[in-house]
């Protein structure tokens, strides 16, 4: 299986997928053959260009306006349904379709299926987005991501008129999709190229960590001066994409809540997936004194551990930001210890093992139940695990303590 993560610091659109996706190596000719089974009165061009210093593969599809129809929903549905393409692109396709006019008959206030395309001129579209899918699975790619993408600024000028940018139907398609506003005054995110990364991205995310393979770079039709207008996709195995790996850092400065309260919300904020937690007492205005409450969490638990900070603490504002850590390799082994069973962790850094420690809770339970002192039960958990493992040597560095991290 195969991933595709697309920086989407210069926007998105159609033709600017389609270049990146072929510049990972899919032959030009062949793609131009399949475009070809859906009769369209088309050219299409694929050139290596520059924007901003930067090359890019561009394409360019040139229409016969003679022939040229504004197709509805059931005339694409059908062109799509009859066309020779694998039932997985077809239904790609339709749907990113179904979003395109979705949004399109929403923001001017039409039935869908009287709806027809403007800016997102039916063959410009079917040809971006049929190529796009079949782009994909030539490629093999199962999973798709996305950085959050750059709308651009100003205004466009449209069929309707003067239109802010994004405009109304590519905002309704980036509903619930993370956007910003920077660098270029024109219009960065196409409603094709909207729609594509609305119904093929599974997680828009800031650049994760992941071994990738190739680089694709698709150019968009403008070149501004100073900025690339280019489409970057990373392309590798989907084994090595973490999207959840990155942490953070997330800290509060409390100064008027019961310690009882957050005593007890020291360990509910582990139970809800805190990766460690701890609590550092500090002068804050006026000399008076403070907790400040420190959180270490993937990506994936943020939203959800800051919300329970507001409701259960008294804190009215957090600060967060990402950081990055090392971490050793590490399994578990099960010891019995007069019928109490302790868990010892092992860490190790290749085949090397640099540290041994019973489970702390294991051996607290297991004195609490024989009547022995806890630093004899953690002795003597070591011991045994030494002798079933012929390990007579154990590292320097043992510290019965706990490192939740």
């Amino acid at each position: 299986m195969k991933f595709l993560y697309f920086d989407g610091s210069a926007g998105i659109s159609g033709d600017m997928v389609l270049g990146a996706l072929l510049d990972l190596g899919i032959s030009h000719d062949r793609f131009i053959q399949k475009m070809k089974e859906l009769s369209l009165p088309i050219e299409i061009k694929i050139n290596e260009v520059k924007r901003s210093s930067l090359r890019g593969l561009k394409v360019d599809i040139h229409i016969d306006h003679k022939d040229h129809t504004h197709r509805k929903w059931s005339d694409i549905e059908a062109l799509i349904e009859k066309s020779t393409f694998s039932d997985s692109i077809k239904k790609k396709s339709l749907a990113v379709f179904k979003r395109l006019f979705e949004a399109e008959s929403k923001v001017h206030g039409h039935e869908f299926h009287s709806t027809h395309l403007h800016e997102a001129g039916a063959d410009d579209a079917l040809v971006d987005i049929v190529g796009s899918c079949f782009l994909a699975e030539e490629l093999q790619v199962t999973h798709f991501y996305a950085s959050p993408l750059n709308v651009g600024r100003g205004w466009v000028k449209a069929s309707h008129g003067i239109l802010p940018v994004p405009p109304p139907a590519v905002a309704e398609i980036l509903k619930d999709i993370p956007v910003y506003s920077n660098w270029a005054d024109a219009e960065l995110v196409t409603p094709t190229g909207a729609a594509l990364a609305s119904v093929l991205v599974e997680k828009f995310i800031p650049f994760p960590e992941m071994v990738y393979e190739k680089v694709g770079c698709g150019a968009g039709g403008r070149d501004f001066h100073d900025f690339p207008n280019i489409l970057r996709v990373f392309y590798g195995e989907k084994n090595k994409f973490d999207k959840d790996k990155k942490v953070y850092i997330v800290e509060a400065n409390i100064d008027d809540c019961n310690p009882q309260i957050l005593a007890a919300f020291h360990s509910k904020i582990l139970d809800l997936g805190a990766l460690d937690v701890y609590m550092t007492p500090v002068y804050m205005k006026k000399n008076r004194l403070a907790t400040k409450l420190t959180i270490l969490t993937g990506i994936d638990k943020i939203d959800l551990l800051i919300d329970n900070i507001f409701k259960e603490t008294s804190s009215i504002g957090v600060r967060y930001f990402p950081v990055e850590r090392r971490i050793l390799e590490r399994k578990q082994k099960t010891v019995d210890f007069k019928g109490e069973k302790i868990r010892i962790k092992i860490a190790f850094s290749g085949e090397k093992i640099l540290n041994i420690q019973p489970e702390f809770d294991d051996c607290l339970q297991a004195a609490e139940n024989t009547g022995i002192p806890l630093k004899q039960v953690m002795d003597a958990a070591l011991e045994k695990y030494r002798k079933e493992t012929n390990n007579q040597n154990p590292p320097s560095s043992y510290n019965p303590g706990e490192n939740k991290e």
